[in-house]
């Protein structure tokens, strides 16, 4: 394997200096400060991280909501309703994390033109400050603020909104932004963003999702909490703040989702931000979804319970799989998760945590090994690792499957995905690698053949950051034997166009998430037929967009326009296959 190097990782001959970026983020909290809102006032608290360790100390549940429409005023609306007619049930929503749109994370003199989401867009300081005044719930800013170009402006608003909970460090290592390169400026700006919230005069979380950064892509849940450490490291020993984790979309087992939340437990001594609803097990069925919905909230309530870490929990409403929920669906999971809270107390006397306790020693030595291996390696490399400039873009290009092949706690074995066995095996990659092998050995035998033995080639890329449905794709072509041009997440339709172009490729297949597939299918379009480009174009996953001709903050299905375009709109990889096999099959008979 071959070793890194600096020249290959920051090429660049000169870097900003950390200490001038920290002084710069330092001087700004001259003028930028925590000012008390409607959450802070009511519960007589200056922080969130206070508020925790009390409800922590009384043995009280958290609980959180995601909420961010478009329109700021229905999220306005929202956050009054949700709040109101929970207490009215006798329960309470303790934060809110805001949704803001991706686009949110470009300055705001380049935000015009750049390509928009589904989500909240805030266009003043003073509007995120009329949001949170809405209810006396803890506002987390907990994505596209910290970890992209626009982190310090973003903060700055965070701040004066009365927001002592911001994030998504973990964005910052795996989320790029469309026609966005400039990672060096990105990295100054969370260096000065982290440097301001850690000179306020009260505590402010430093919010990290590990399932949006590179603890998702890890096949050893022990690189997960070893992620943790090295984040520890940056925030909390070199930039002076207070990072904390959340976790828990991709854990679907629950008894690795227990022992992870124990393992947080034994290395980290700040309250959790919080554990998010387990959305990859949800399907088209509201109903069954009730059942997916209660079996992670169970495993979180028992966590909290045996060993709070102040981790609020967060039950995503039953319609998530299918479009944005409304009000009140938001409304009736938090209903539902505080009766099951009551329901189910005295649960956990049922529960022998022998196991469980095993899985989160093994992710805390693995972890830890995980951590030493990274900066003995990064040294070892010439990156400076007690410089956190350095430290974070160094991680942020090297990527995770480069780490976990290098430093990886798992023993080696060649055979194994990314060359070792894991310790703890994540569940989400090895979930994506068995439904790709289930989608193919689900083909007529007939047509297996018959895609195998086509040669074909694609063109793979996602129009966002989600990374997944792009995952099962690849993984079903290359059992199929398709050879794969891969561009990457948050690939720009000119990017794609030409990888086409010069690849010549059989067709294009494409993912997308955050509501931006037919502006996208659009850009591709164009950029195609310039390089004159004719392949067959797939898309699948949320084919959905606000249009830009109306008021409402809510999506509409725009598989009928892909269809226009003469894109092929996709509900399942299966639909793909399908017409791959008649493309192959006309052009053995012509």
């Amino acid at each position: 394997m071959t070793a890194l190097s600096r020249a290959a990782i920051l090429p660049e001959p000169d870097l900003p200096d950390p200490a001038e970026l920290i002084a710069e983020g330092r001087r700004l909290a001259q003028s930028v400060s925590v000012e008390p809102g409607p959450f802070l006032d009511t519960f007589g608290v200056e922080s969130e991280h206070e508020f925790k360790q009390r409800r922590m100390a009384d043995g009280g549940l958290m609980f959180h909501a995601q909420v961010g429409y478009r329109d700021p005023e229905k999220t306005r609306r929202a956050f009054g309703e949700i709040h109101q007619r929970v207490a009215v049930a006798g329960y309470a929503v303790d934060r809110y994390g805001i949704c803001l749109d991706w686009s949110m994370g470009y300055p705001s003199d380049a935000r015009r033109d750049m390509p928009k989401g589904t989500g909240l867009i805030l266009d003043s300081p003073e509007a995120f400050t009329r949001l949170t005044r809405a209810a006396p719930v803890a506002p987390h800013f907990g994505d596209w603020v910290i970890g992209t170009p626009a982190a310090v402006e973003n903060t700055s608003a965070a701040l004066l909104a009365g927001s002592t909970s911001i994030g998504n460090l973990g964005q910052y290592f795996t989320f790029r932004l469309p026609r966005w390169d400039d990672d060096v400026g990105t990295t100054a700006e969370t260096v000065k963003a982290i440097a301001l919230c850690a000179a306020q005069p009260v505590e402010v979380l430093i919010h990290s999702n590990l399932d949006d950064g590179f603890a998702a892509m890890f096949t050893d849940l022990a690189c997960g909490i070893g992620a943790v450490l090295i984040e520890q490291v940056i925030v909390d020993e070199l930039l002076g703040g207070r990072v904390s984790h959340c976790y828990g979309h991709v854990f679907s087992d629950p008894l690795t989702r227990l022992g992870f939340q124990r393992a947080l437990a034994k290395v980290s001594d700040s309250p959790g931000t919080m554990v998010y609803g387990n959305t990859t097990i949800y399907g088209t069925g509201e109903v069954e979804n009730y059942a997916n919905l209660s079996s992670y909230l169970l495993v979180d309530l028992v966590g909290q319970r045996t060993m709070a870490t102040g981790h609020a929990l967060n039950p995503v409403p039953v319609s998530e799989a299918l479009r944005i929920p409304e009000i009140h669906e938001i409304v009736d999971a938090h209903l539902f998760a505080n009766r099951l809270a009551e329901r189910t107390d005295g649960f956990e006397r049922l529960f022998d945590f022998e196991a469980v306790n095993a899985v989160a020693d093994r992710l805390v030595e693995g972890g830890r090994r995980f951590k030493a291996r990274v900066f003995e390696g990064l040294t070892e490399a010439g990156i400076e690792v007690s410089d956190p400039f350095e430290l974070l873009l160094a991680i942020r290009r090297i990527g995770p499957r480069r780490m976990e092949e290098l430093w990886g706690p798992g023993y080696p074995d060649e055979e194994a995905l990314r060359g070792r066995v894991p310790l703890v095996a994540a569940t989400t990659v090895a979930a994506v690698e068995a439904q790709s092998g289930g989608v193919v050995a689900a083909l007529d035998p007939s047509d297996r053949d018959l895609l195998r033995q086509a040669g074909l080639s694609a063109c793979v890329a996602s129009t966002d950051v989600h990374e997944y449905g792009k995952l099962l794709v690849v993984g079903v072509l290359d059992h199929l034997g398709v050879r794969i041009v891969d561009t990457g997440v948050s690939s720009d339709p000119e990017e794609v166009a030409a990888t086409a172009a010069d690849h010549a490729v059989d067709f294009i297949a494409l993912s997308t998430y955050s509501g931006i597939a037919l502006s996208f299918v659009e850009a591709l379009a164009r950029e195609m037929a310039a390089k004159g480009v004719t392949v067959p174009v797939f898309v699948g996953g949320k084919l959905n967009q606000i249009p830009e001709d109306t008021d409402s903050s809510m999506p509409v299905d725009v598989t009928d326009d892909l269809g226009r375009l003469g894109v092929m709109g996709c509900q399942s990889v299966e639909d793909m296959l399908g017409e791959l096999v008649r493309m192959v099959s006309e052009d053995h008979q012509g």
